[in-house]
Parts: structure tokens; C-alpha cells; sequence
């Protein structure tokens, strides 16, 4: 190739809502629910804890822990996860403590099983299935982020509701729903799944997360089994207002550091991306529009999975390598993605990637490409990008430039240096 752009970097200015107290904040809401009037002393109460490395969790459920103890009741933590964790309880387990929520921390015990009860039959003749810990306790409280997903689009997409089904529902559960989705949609399947959650389930609350473009707490908000439809819709339009996003709209290239079931079901969060609607392309109505995307490696909290992979046109051997491909093709299976396991086009050397990539983009020449490169897809507040974009960035009130340009530089094995590397776990 003939050489490569000049780079800078940009910060970019989101809204910024941020609770600062996440304990006090999540206590104060679940008063709100005066939750004694239906969690007894002595119940038990399962309380959910999912795959997605969400702001500050580990300190939201041990609060939602401690208030519990407060009405003295006997609370209980279920990891509420499909097939994550290579489908094994102990896989579940540990993804739940690597983001802090040990029993040690949370003052309460860890029940991990992927057993399920089926509860009944759905109107569309499916079952429905529940964990069995959270179904033998006295009361389940359901904790998770509401954020838009990165497959489905609807007034309800990924939060509490989802959470009843793919989470609660374990292995057996995700599989069935997925696929009764290709069938029908996943409004309809939410809708109906969760609505016999609520009524035979006996969900005593919810507590509803939402986080800004920072990647931080900006909302918690309790939630009464009754008002779970109405609140989580009203909390998904505001993470659509505050999640982050690319400075630009387009871009030849797209580098990601890292990319895991931590950052995004997808690994890489297809809202940022543009990659929702088509595995490849950005659908017409549908921006940023990005040509190509190149995955620098996997997170250590991801443990393997790389289910979504197969949204990049190219990895570095690094990510080959990181690869758990059992866990990720059961991930991928069980949502019924068999493009999300499927292997990018990948080279020894990320020279050699970067190479290949941007001749691939069109006429453009290497060293003129539009390049944007990101930590990860919840971290976009940074990014650096290509001399492409110097102009129209300098124009820009919603956007500082924090250096100047400079070249890209490669270690003694072909690989790059700087960019958010020093800030990634490997």
C-alpha cells in the first residue's frame, strides 16, 4: 500500500445526565414501591444479575440487596442469561463475578442453575420456561439496563422485558423464543411471554438502569410489576437520546479495540455501527454508514464469546485466537445468528489487516481513507480519526480536538501502537 492517513483526536461533548450516588438512588426508588406491602420477613426474593457489563451493577444490586434485608427478607442472586457463559451454571456464575457481584460483595448467596420450569404454554403454542431458583422463591426482583437492541426495533426492545424472557429464561428459553420470533416478532413474543412472567412469576419489582454516552449511570428507576410495558418504554426513549455515537457519519474504515458480550449482545453495538438492519451495510434510512469494520481483539470479560464477529469484514489474528468458537457458536445458534459466529477476513499482522481493508473501500487512496478508531462501542466520548475529517471537526462546536495529527505507528510485530490500546486488559 502506498502509506496511511495522518490521525487526531476528538472529543466529543453527549448530554450528560449522571446519578452520582448509585446506592442512595436505587435505594430511594425501591421506597418508593413501599415493596413491604408485598415482600414478607422470611420470603425469599431472586434477584437477576445479566451478561452486560453495565455502569456501576455491582454496586446497584447490592444496594437492591441491602434494601431487601432491610424488610428482611432472604435475597438471592440468579445470573439471568440465555446461553452466555457456554451455557453452563458455572460459566453463568462467572461472568456474574467478574463484574463484581460476588457474594462477598452483595451480602447474599448465588444460585446459578440453567434447570428451567416451564410455566405454560403461550396463545402462539411455545413454552415458557423460568428459572428454577427464581421460580421457588417467594418473589424476583428484575435489575437490567433498557437500551435500544441490536437486532430489534420496536417501543420495547432490550431491558426489563427481554430480560423476563432470554434471561430468566435460560438455555432452553432462548432458544424457543428466538425462534418463535423468526416466526412471529419480537414484540409480539415479548409481549406474550412476559405478560404470563408478570401474572405467574411473581415478579415483585423491576429496576430499570439507563446510561448516558459516557457510558455511566444517568437513570435508575424502580419499577411496579404492573408498570413494567408503560416505564420501559418511557426509559428506551431516553437511552436512544443519550446513548453515544460516532462524531461522523461516514466512514471508510471503522477500528475497534475491543468488542465483547460485556460492551453489547453483539459484541459491538449495531446502533453506533449501522450494522442493525443488514450484517454488512447500513441499511438506506440507517446511519453512521461505515464500509468496512476491522476488530483489534476480544475483552477478558467476555470469556471467549465472540458472538457477533461475523459483523466485521475484518479481525486481526489476535481475535482468531481469543476465540472461545464452542461458547460462541452456542451463543449465536441460540439466537438464531449463524452469521454473528462466522470468522472475518483476518491476517498475522494488523499492517497486513489494515491493508487489505482499505483496499476494499474504493477509489479512495490509503492515505486519504475516512478512519475512525474506537476504544470500544460504549466508549465513543474519544476518537480518533483520520486527517479526512480535520476540516469539518474544526467547525464543530460538539467536538474538541485534544491533539494533532500524527502518524500511525506500528510495534516490532506489525501491530498498532497508542490509540486506546494502554487502556484495553490485554
Amino acid at each position: 500500500m502506498a502509506g496511511y492517513p495522518q490521525f487526531f483526536r476528538v472529543r466529543q461533548k453527549f448530554p450528560r445526565p449522571r446519578v452520582d450516588d448509585v446506592g442512595t438512588e436505587t435505594h430511594q426508588e425501591l421506597r418508593k414501591l413501599k415493596l413491604a406491602q408485598r415482600i414478607k420477613p422470611g420470603q425469599s426474593v431472586a434477584v437477576t444479575a445479566g451478561s452486560r457489563g453495565v455502569a456501576n451493577i455491582h454496586l446497584i444490586i447490592k444496594a437492591v440487596v441491602e434494601h431487601l434485608k432491610e424488610l428482611k427478607a432472604k435475597p438471592f442472586i440468579v445470573p439471568a442469561m440465555g446461553s452466555h457463559g457456554g451455557g453452563t451454571a458455572e460459566g453463568q456464575r462467572a461472568i456474574v463475578e467478574g463484574y463484581g457481584i460476588t457474594e462477598e460483595f452483595v451480602g447474599c448467596p448465588i444460585r446459578a442453575t440453567m434447570e428451567t420450569v416451564v410455566v405454560c404454554q403461550t396463545a402462539e403454542g411455545f413454552p415458557v420456561h423460568f428459572d428454577r431458583f427464581a421460580y421457588e422463591s417467594d418473589h424476583v426482583v428484575v435489575v437490567g439496563r433498557v437500551k435500544p437492541h441490536t437486532n430489534f426495533v420496536g417501543d420495547i426492545e432490550s431491558g426489563l422485558m427481554k430480560m423476563m424472557l432470554i434471561g430468566l429464561g435460560k438455555h432452553a428459553g432462548a432458544k424457543i423464543y428466538h425462534r418463535a420470533i423468526n416466526d412471529y416478532s419480537f414484540g409480539q413474543i415479548v409481549r406474550s411471554v412476559a405478560g404470563i412472567v408478570l401474572k405467574k412469576c411473581h415478579i415483585a419489582a423491576g429496576v430499570g438502569i439507563v446510561e448516558n454516552g459516557y457510558d455511566e449511570t444517568a437513570k435508575i428507576k424502580a419499577v411496579a410489576p404492573e408498570e413494567f410495558e408503560a416505564r420501559e418504554r418511557e426509559l428506551l426513549v431516553l437511552a436512544k437520546e443519550w446513548m453515544p455515537r460516532l462524531p461522523f457519519k461516514r466512514a471508510d474504515l471503522l477500528i475497534i479495540d475491543e468488542f465483547g458480550k460485556n460492551i453489547s449482545g453483539s459484541g459491538m453495538d449495531t446502533n453506533v455501527v449501522g450494522r442493525k438492519y443488514v450484517d454488512h451495510a447500513p441499511a438506506e434510512h440507517e446511519w453512521p454508514k461505515i464500509k468496512r469494520i476491522m476488530v483489534r481483539s476480544l475483552t477478558e470479560e467476555t470469556h471467549g464469546n465472540a458472538a457477533g464477529i461475523g459483523c466485521a469484514e475484518f479481525c486481526s489474528r489476535r481475535v482468531i485466537d481469543e476465540m472461545d468458537l464452542a461458547i460462541t457458536k452456542i451463543n449465536c445458534l441460540t439466537g438464531g445468528s449463524p452469521v454473528g459466529a462466522m470468522i472475518p477476513v483476518h491476517y498475522d499482522t494488523e499492517r497486513e489487516v489494515l491493508d487489505a481493508a482499505l483496499g476494499t473501500v474504493g477509489l479512495v487512496p490509503p492515505e486519504q481513507a475516512a478512519i475512525q478508531w474506537i476504544r470500544n462501542t460504549l466508549q465513543v466520548a474519544e476518537v480518533e480519526c483520520s486527517a479526512a475529517y480535520l476540516d469539518e471537526a474544526r467547525k464543530r462546536d460538539d467536538l474538541e480536538i485534544v491533539n494533532g495529527l500524527h502518524d500511525l505507528e506500528f510495534d516490532g510485530e506489525g501491530n498498532l501502537n497508542g490509540a486506546f490500546e494502554p487502556a484495553m486488559a490485554h
